[in-house]
């Protein structure tokens, strides 16, 4: 049995207090999303203490890559996962500090899936080497148009994660 079979997946929490992103930012992760079609898409959100998020960086996602040079060690191609490019993270983190803000989510799709973060995602997101432990992660149901979204914020112990609603606003 493989680790993610014994991690059950979150899914959103319609009685949690929701999470506020502006109505702009929501559209260019769903445009982003449904451009990548039929591959999941990732990357990353941007913003500050006053402002949660401000800004979308589109990343690359190279998991098909990966899954042709070395299918033994990433089973999964760009369908199943994803796997930020290393270039395009660390490029929009850097532009981030040097504007005085973080990264404060990690946003990807699931194609042809509903809303959840799965055993994966949260293996994923608590590998030691995950650039963004702190960071919030946004997932997109994508079927033939994104049909639901959600965030998971990791818990105050920093083990697990909370599904929570997004709530659209203008800004």
């Amino acid at each position: 049995m493989k680790a993610e079979d014994e991690i059950p997946p979150i899914v959103v929490d319609p009685a949690a207090p929701a999470v506020q992103i502006a109505s702009r930012l929501l559209s260019e992760l769903c445009a982003h999303a449904l451009e990548a079609q039929p591959e999941e898409c990732c990357g990353l959100l941007t913003g500050n203490g006053e402002q949660r998020f401000t800004r979308v960086h589109r990343c690359q996602n190279v998991m098909t890559a990966l899954h042709r040079e070395n299918p033994a060690q990433f089973p999964r191609d760009g369908r199943q996962a994803y796997y930020m490019n290393e270039a395009d993270y660390l490029r929009t983190q850097q532009e981030a500090e040097a504007a005085g803000q973080g990264v404060t989510a990690v946003y990807h799709s699931h194609v042809g899936a509903g809303l959840h973060f799965s055993s994966m995602d949260q293996l994923y997101a608590r590998q030691a080497l995950f650039p963004f432990p702190e960071a919030a992660q946004i997932v997109l149901s994508v079927w033939d148009r994104v049909v639901e979204a959600g965030v998971f914020e990791p818990t105050a112990e920093g083990r697990g994660f909370r599904g929570r609603p997004l709530e659209v606003v203008e800004a």
